[in-house]
């Protein structure tokens, strides 16, 4: 079988958020599927919406590290595709965070962006 480099993901997982789903999801007893979705609404227009999945869905986008999914539906994929989700721990506190190159501005917050 040919495996081919893709040398930009649709979408991609940083170590640091692998790491923090794998941790939530087995004190959750559930598995390490984190789901992005978008939503309209927050401040700017678009937020992002993360939660865990039992299994990716037929049109899922899947990008895997760690052995931790990260999933996004084909309608939210088109508005988050080339995107980054990493875990960010700060003296503000901790969170996941989209790097999204689609978004022309965002909140303060980092949960809202418009395109």
């Amino acid at each position: 079988m040919l495996l081919m480099h893709n040398p930009a993901p649709d979408i991609a997982l940083t170590h640091s958020a692998a790491a923090r789903v794998a941790a939530i999801a087995a004190k959750q007893n559930k598995p390490a599927i984190l789901r992005l979705a978008v939503d309209g609404g927050g401040c700017s227009g678009f937020q992002y919406r993360f939660g865990f999945a039992d299994s990716p869905d037929a049109d899922d986008t899947v990008a895997e590290i760690d052995g931790v999914r990260l999933v996004v539906d084909s309608v939210s994929m088109d508005l988050v595709r080339g995107c980054q989700v990493d875990y960010v721990e700060s003296l503000g506190g901790a969170a996941f965070r989209v790097d999204n190159p689609n978004a022309a501005s965002g909140c303060g917050c980092g949960s809202s962006f418009a395109i």
